[in-house]
Formats: structure tokens, sequence, C-alpha cells
């Protein structure tokens, strides 16, 4: 720069880089720029052309590039709205040495900028090489005349810069390096880097171009064939233009064994199909039908295994537990193999959440080589649902059972129909009827689904149910299915699922090793014992994944392995959230322990009751149910009905008897309670203590007779676990005695009472 500096208007222009040497024109709009025009052309015609960083914020410091280009104002018109539109020719480069604010336009202090030319050999070369670049982007892209005319005039290597600077060089910010740079051999330096930049992207362009137009002439010539293919498809009086469409689909069906109805009913559509209008709705209709219905497999059966070896040994490798499950698996691999003709079983696996009855199905298909679909029927309350929806209404399409067999890809898979029982039902119908056919092995030979509109048969499928409890499955529903119960985990067999399945599962899926963390068998004990209540591992799975978890975090400070004890769960569990059942301290009146089933398992119940002066009122409290309380007449009954030869002597009519029962937040029903109940009464009754290591469970008959009751393996592992030694049942629950394990009944004393008098003998002190 030197101080040849002068004064002169501003024009700010937004997206466009100025050069000297060149012409351009503006349309100005803003006032403030039109009136720094106005006082150029009443100067000398000169105006300094400048870039802003941010073109709103007008001319204010720091927001202006400091090097710009002087242009003369060779011509100025207005057109439409105000706006200026003006011609400029510029010169040089020069630099805004400062600003000054005038009241209706800004003037700035140019100062002239002189270029110099750090090497000049080099620069001379470097103009051979833009020549080369710029007749190599030529090739790729066609240039104006004009442009290709300025770049041979161009009278140094510095103009030439400045020439493809102007008209070649794309990008806003590389036009501005290149204005600013005022050595010119580092201008060339620059510039080359700019021009291979723009030979890349115009050979990127290009590339695209080409290809885009390869694709266009592939299409078009698509075209072309398809309207002549059309021209002779008329000729020979195939209007529609789906005679091949129809010959594919014919190739499809030779390749299924289909029955002979489902070949008719497809020939008749392919008819429909060559006499609906091309475009119209119907055809797409049509299709889709064909579609679906050659997408069945037909005659397809996926090989069965017939190893019972090899079932066992899947079955028990993926589940502890669940004989009664795995038994029946294996029973009809051996008749099937002894057979080879039997229709599956339909199973309804029946327990508590959390037992493993979904799991199981999954192995059972592994077990027997079948393909495995789940489908889930919670809260499914439209019969279309599982039947399908006839084809005249608009989106018709095949219900779950077809599309499970079209996910299954054979004719034999198990279908798993999961929570059975919380099927709903409302104005569509009623989906648990839709399953009186689907399950009827009797009748889904013909499964008849609406959309079909002809059979297909189910009779091959394995069709395994669960749900939670019978009684929300309506009765010819349940008629058509084999139930198998399963009952909830005992303690020991909870120990051993964690043991051997959750806990290497919970390992692996956070990233460690048993060398890392180790669970002692107490600490899993206490897990189970005082962390959960629950009739599955569910919650015993999520506590075990939480524990990892913990330990994950803590290995980022400390690599050491981490034995999990009982004395030091509670650092990665918190505080027990339950205690462990426990019978009385001591023998007491009034005071007898019952056994009760509930939805996670076993538990142990006590009842109490007092006996007071009043006015021969009874009542019971604790949250109880409408079978409970008249279980709590029958036996006050039998008791009045039996009071001297029970040895019981209170006047009743002015006596009231309060029976309760504890933890009134805990909803309580049911009959067994019945001879418990009795107890207690007779003991306060008698003022006669009730032996604290007794429990009991039965249903009291008004006669005083012991009936027999449910749930009798959950009932005796939790009077095991709170340290019962003796167990009153009702005699004909003797067979049930078999199902429970013998850890269950060891120290045990079992009696089996008949009548109220067995029960009272054996509990009394």
């Amino acid at each position: 720069m030197d101080n040849n500096s002068r004064f002169m208007p501003i024009l700010l222009i937004d997206g466009v880089v100025p050069f000297p040497n060149s012409k351009y024109t503006f349309s100005v709009e803003q006032e403030s720029l039109i009136e720094g025009v106005k006082a150029a052309l009443g100067m000398d015609n000169k105006i300094l052309i400048a870039n802003a960083k941010k073109f709103d914020e007008g001319i204010v410091e720091g927001n202006i590039y400091r090097i710009g280009v002087v242009g003369k104002i060779e011509g100025a018109m207005r057109i439409l709205d105000g706006v200026l539109k003006i011609t400029v020719s510029t010169s040089e480069r020069g630099f805004i040495n400062s600003i000054q604010k005038h009241s209706d336009f800004t003037l700035c202090q140019v100062d002239s900028i002189t270029e110099i030319n750090s090497d000049v050999e080099r620069a001379d070369v470097s103009k051979d090489i833009l020549m080369d670049l710029f007749n190599n982007f030529r090739a790729e892209i066609p240039v104006q005349p004009l442009t290709s005319k300025l770049v041979k005039e161009a009278e140094d290597v510095g103009q030439l810069c400045d020439v493809l600077g102007d008209k070649v060089v794309r990008a806003f910010d590389d036009k501005r390096k290149i204005l600013e740079e005022t050595d010119i051999y580092e201008r060339t330096v620059v510039t080359i880097a700019f021009m291979e930049k723009e030979i890349e992207r115009a050979n990127v362009k290009n590339e695209i171009m080409n290809r885009a137009r390869a694709n266009m002439e592939e299409a078009q010539k698509e075209y072309f064939l398809r309207e002549e293919l059309k021209a002779i498809n008329e000729e020979l009086g195939d209007k529609s233009g789906v005679g091949e469409e129809i010959n594919g689909y014919r190739e499809k069906m030779k390749k299924l064994n289909m029955p002979q109805y489902a070949v008719d009913k497809l020939e008749k559509e392919f008819e429909r199909l060559k006499r609906s209008q091309q475009g119209a709705q119907e055809g797409s209709v049509i299709r889709d039908y064909i579609d679906n219905v050659l997408s069945l497999p037909w005659g397809i059966y996926s090989k069965e295994s017939k190893d019972l070896k090899k079932a066992e040994r899947i079955l028990n490798k993926d589940h502890y537990g669940l004989e009664k499950v795995k038994e029946r698996i294996v029973e009809f691999l051996a008749v099937k193999a002894a057979t080879d003709n039997i229709n599956a079983p339909i199973l309804c696996l029946v327990g508590p959440p959390g037992v493993g009855k979904t799991s199981i199905a999954k192995s059972m298909a592994r077990a027997l080589g079948r393909e495995y679909v789940r489908m889930s029927l919670g809260g499914i309350s439209d019969e279309a649902e599982i039947r399908g929806h006839r084809r005249t209404y608009l989106g018709a399409m095949p219900g779950r059972i077809i599309a499970a067999m079209r996910q299954a890809g054979a004719s034999n898979p198990l279908i798993l129909l999961d929570e059975i029982d919380k099927i709903g039902k409302d104005y569509k119908g009623d989906p648990a009827a839709a399953f009186l056919e689907v399950l009827d092995a009797e009748q889904n030979v013909n499964f008849r689904d609406n959309y079909l509109e002809m059979p297909y048969d189910l009779s091959k499928v394995l069709f395994i149910c669960t749900a939670n409890s019978l009684d929300t499955i309506p009765g010819p529903l349940r008629d058509r299915l084999e139930i198998v119960e399963l009952s909830s985990y005992t303690a020991e067999e909870k120990q051993h699922i964690a043991e051997e399945f959750l806990i290497p599962k919970q390992l692996k899926a956070n990233g460690l090793t048993k060398s890392q963390l180790r669970f002692k068998k107490d600490a899993v004990a206490d897990m189970i014992e005082s962390y959960t209540r629950e009739a599955g591992v569910r919650s015993l799975e999520r506590l075990v994944g939480a524990v990892c978890r913990k330990v994950v975090k803590e290995r980022i400070h400390s690599t050491k392995l981490v034995t999990i004890t009982k004395k030091n769960i509670t650092d990665y569990l918190g505080r027990r959230r339950f205690k462990p059942e426990t019978i009385n301290a001591k023998d007491e009146v009034g005071i007898c322990r019952g056994l009760a089933w509930t939805s996670v398992g076993g538990c142990t119940l006590s009842v109490e009751v007092n006996i007071l002066k009043g006015k021969g009122n009874f009542k019971i409290t604790g949250n109880v149910g409408k079978v409970m309380e008249e279980s709590y007449n029958a036996a006050l009954s039998y008791i009045r009905a039996n009071a001297e030869e029970l040895g019981v002597d209170i006047d009743f009519e002015h006596t009231d008897v309060h029976i309760h029962i504890p933890e009134g937040a805990t909803p309580k029903d049911g009959p067994s309670a019945g001879i418990t109940m009795a107890t207690a009464m007779v003991s306060a009754m008698k003022n006669v203590p009730v032996r604290s290591d007794i429990a009991m469970t039965g249903e009291i008959s008004i006669r005083g007779k012991v009936m027999p009751i449910g749930g009798l393996k959950e009932k005796v592992l939790a009077a095991k676990r709170a340290g019962v030694k003796k167990i009153i049942i009702p005699v004909e629950n003797a067979p049930d005695l078999e199902e429970i394990p013998e850890y269950g009944k060891e120290n045990i004393e079992f009696v089996l009472a008949e009548q109220m008098n067995d029960v009272l003998s054996n509990s009394l002190v």
C-alpha cells in the first residue's frame, strides 16, 4: 500500500466478489447505497465495491472486508420499485483505511495497493500451468466465449489469476482469497489449487450427468419395448398386456403342491385379471390376492426330528423343571415315531407369569425341528384379526393365522398363541369364537379364512397356547385344549435356574466373566427370599442384571474379582424388601397359622381371634373376600352346633367374636382357611393355646368335614421356609403329596384330617 489515498462512497454487494479489469451490472435496493451511488455520480463517478461478512448488518467496522475494488460508474437508471440499476467498470484493488458515516451514505478512505512478485520466474511458469488447467476445465465444462477471450488477452499472470477467479472459480471464500492476495506469485499458487478443485468438481458433475443420462436412456428403451409389446399383445387379442404376468403366476403355481380347488380358484382369478381394465383398481386387488395365495406354503413341510433323546436334551438344556410339559412333548414324539400319522396336540400351558411358558414353546419348536411363529393375542377384540377380512372391503388382508403360515414358510410349524386368556370381545365379534375352528383337530383341516375364500389345512400345525388363568377362557374353547398346568418355581428351583441360566446370561450381556464376578449361594438365596415375591424368575433376573451393572461401573476404578455374598448384597441392591416368614415364638391362645396360595407362590397366614363380652356380634377383618367370609360363617356354625362336644362353654348371645387376618392391605379370599379359623376360634373360646410349630390348610363344612384344597405344593414349601414342623391337610389331598419334592417334605410331619376333631386333637396344646 502507498500513501495515495482517496475518499469515495462504498457500494456494498452480496454474493459476488468483484475483481479488477472487469465490468459488472448491479441492482441497488437499499436507500443508503443508492444515495452513495448518487454521491459518486456527483463527484468523479468513482466508487469502492466491497463485500461484507454479513450483508444485512451493513457498512460497519469489523463487518467489511478491507480489500475491495475501485470502480467507475458508466451508467445508472431507475427500474421497477425504486431499484437502481448501475453498470460499473473496475480498475484496481483498493484498501479501506477508514469509514466515515454521512447522513445519507458512507464514504471510505481508500489506499492504493502496490502489487509485488516474490518469485518472477516461478510466476511465469505458473502462467503456463494455469492455461493448461483452464483448457482441461474447458474440456469438461463448456465456458462462455467471452471468458476464453479474456483469458487469452490477459496481459500478465496476475491479471490471468483475476480472470480465472472471476469467471471460473465458484466458491465465495476461494474468490476472496485470490482477490486479497497482493503477491502475484502467491496468487498463482492459490489459483492453481482452486482450479484443480474446480476441475475435480467438473469431473464429478459430468460423471453424475452421464450416469443419469444412461439411466434415462435405459428407461426410455424399456418404455419403447413395453409399448411395442403392448401393441403386439393387442394384435394377438391380449389387450390388457397381462398374458406374460399370468404365465409367471402359473409357473409359481406348478412349483407348489396346491390342491385342485385352489388351482381352480386361481384360474378364475386369472380370467378376471385378463378382463380387468388396464390401470383399474380391480386389477391391483386381484394381483394382491394371487400374491397372497401363492405365498402360502402349500404342501411344504419342514423335516421333523424323531430323535427322542435329542429332544429331551434340548428341552432339559433350555429349561429347568417343567417336567409335565417336557413329558407331554416326548410322548407326542414317541407316538408320532410309532404311527407316523398323528395330528398334533393342542396344548395350553397355564401358570403364573415368568415360569417359562413362552420360552418353553420356542424350545419345543427347536426340539421338534419345526418352524416357530409367535402370535400375541392380548387385547385382540376383532374377529377379522383371526379370520381375515372379506375382499369386498378396501385394504382387505388375510387373518393372523394365515399370515403366520406365510411367515413360517411350512405347513407344519409350531404356532404359539400367547396370552389366549386375554382376548377381548366387542361389537366387531368374538375372536375366541374364531379359534373354535382353528383349535379343533376335526375342523381345522378345512379352516376357511374370509380373505382366501377357500379351505386351508391346519391339521399338521402344532398349536401351543399360554394363559395365566383358565377363568377367562370360554368353556367351548377350553374344551378343545389339553391343559398342562405349570406351578410356580420353588426356592430351590429358582436357585438352580439363577446359577445355571440367569447369572451366565447376565454376565455375558454385561461383558463380564466368572473371573470378574462371582455369586455365592447364600447371596442368591437371599435375593430369592428377601428381594423377590414372584412365581417365576423375571424379577430375579433383573436383580442379577442390576448387580452386574454396578460391578461394571466399579471396574472403572478397580479390576479385582468381586464376590457377592449375603453380607454385601445390600451394597448392590439396597435394603431387603421382604422379611422371611417365621413361626410364632411360643404357643398362644387364639392364634393359628394357616397356609395360602397366591399368584406368586405359597405363603403362611396368621389368623387371630378375640372373644369379648357383647351382644352376640361376629365379624371378620383383614381385607377378606366373600368366599373367606362364608368359610368363617361355616366354621362358626360348626362350633355353635357342636359346642358341648368341643368343650366350648360360652354364652354366644352375650359374646362378640372378632377374627382378624393381618396384613390388611393385601386382599385375601378362598375357602382353604376354613379349618384354620375354626381352630383359632375354638382355642380362644376354650382358652387353650395352639401349637406354634403347626400349620394347616383345608376347607370346612358346617358338619365339620375337612374338604380338599388346591396349591398344596406351594403351601407346603412356604411352611417349610417358615420352620413349620407339622402340617395338617385334608385326607383327600394325600395323592398330591407325591408331587412335592423330597427336600420339601424333609423333617415335616403330615397329618391327614378327615373331620375337624382330627385337626383339633393335633393342634391344641
